[in-house]
Order: C-alpha cells, then structure tokens, then sequence
C-alpha cells in the first residue's frame, strides 16, 4: 500500500475505498453522492480533498460509522493495513454495540412461518388476493 504525503489531497471516495469501508471505488462515490458520508457532519462531493484528522461519518444499511483519518492512503492494501487508515470514535463504537444488541433482540417476522402453505391456507391466500384464475 502507497500512502500519500501530508501535502497531496486524496480524494475522499478513494480513500474510502483503501480504508476498505467499500468493495469498490464507485460504490464509495455512489454512497457519498446520495449523503450516505458526511464530513465533520457536512454533506460533501466525492473529490473532497481529506485532511488528517477529519471526523467522517459512513452509513451502510442499519450501520453507522463514527470515524477519524489518521493516515491518508491512494492505493488499497490487506485488510490489516487498511484498519490502521482510520480510528473509530468511541461514541462510534457504543452507537454500534446498541444498535447490534437491539437487531439480536429483536424478533424476526418470518421465524412463525413453519414451511409451505398447506393446500387449504394456498386457496385462502388465493381468495385473499382475489387472482383471477382457479387456485385449484
């Protein structure tokens, strides 16, 4: 992995990508355009020049990210190295652990459902749903 000097921007969708936060480039482009990554709580472009030291905050899904840049990278490199990229806050950390505790807890809507529809609760969904044709 190439890391960049302190006086060359990277670009923040090519940082995400190094920092292994997305599979690929255009993946970290596509999630800071529609506000999934913020910077210090701004909206930003993906060619945003980052800084070390920049507080970034990435949503994927249910997940919130609470991250600081610590060394800026241009190229990706082992998953091992990549961690070293950036710091999660610990207020990051505790939102995290919350939010997985309560997903575990959480009852899933289809553990009732207990295989298929026998064949008189098929026709009572077929009457349900008004289908045109004979459900048999």
């Amino acid at each position: 992995m190439r890391l960049a000097d302190a006086t060359g921007p990277v670009r923040l969708d090519k940082w995400l990508w190094a920092a292994r936060l997305f599979k690929t480039r255009s993946l970290a482009a596509a999630a800071v355009d529609h506000g999934h990554v913020r910077v210090a709580g701004v909206r930003v472009r993906p060619a945003r020049a980052l800084a070390i030291d920049d507080r970034v905050t990435v949503q994927r899904g249910e997940e919130t990210l609470e991250i600081i840049v610590k060394v800026l990278a241009v190229s990706r490199g082992p998953a091992a190295v990549a961690r070293l990229l950036y710091e999660e806050t610990p207020e990051g950390l505790a939102a995290r652990a919350r939010t997985r505790e309560s997903r575990r807890l959480a009852t899933e809507p289809a553990a009732a459902i207990r295989g298929r529809p026998s064949k008189r609760d098929a026709r009572a969904l077929c009457r349900l749903r008004a289908l045109p044709r004979d459900c048999g």
